[in-house]
């Protein structure tokens, strides 16, 4: 017995007897009564505001495209994230955390031969 359901009395419908077969199956198959059964499709469709004479070919498809449109704007959305804020800040971050030692070979201090006055020293960079 259906719960909630047990003080109710029962009622008759008259529907043609395939129909009738059908629906029994239906009802063994989602294993609910058969008054449990209809009183769910018929919540279903109030809650859904559907009658079981449209067709949801569609109305699926339309809901299916607007989902495919809103996955599309979140990707785009989450790409420009990722170029104009994502890898600028690493790129910084790594530069922050990187060794502080030069990418250029350091400078050599040379003196200046040829002058009667004190030695001078200057920087020149060694790239060869």
């Amino acid at each position: 017995m259906d719960k909630g359901y047990e003080k109710e009395r029962f009622e008759s419908l008259s529907i043609k007897r395939s129909v009738a077969k059908k629906f029994r199956k239906y009802c063994r198959s989602i294993s609910k009564s058969q008054s449990m059964t209809l009183l769910l499709m018929l919540e279903f469709f109030r809650d859904h505001g559907i009658s079981p004479m449209d067709s949801l070919g569609p109305n699926l498809m339309a809901s299916e495209v607007r989902i495919m449109k809103r996955i599309n704007a979140v990707i785009a959305i989450m790409r420009d994230m990722e170029k104009t804020q994502t890898k600028p800040t690493a790129a910084m971050i790594l530069s922050l955390f990187e060794e502080s030692a030069p990418h250029e070979k350091p400078l050599i201090l040379e003196k200046n031969r040829g002058e009667k006055k004190p030695p001078k020293y200057t920087e020149r960079n060694d790239k060869t």
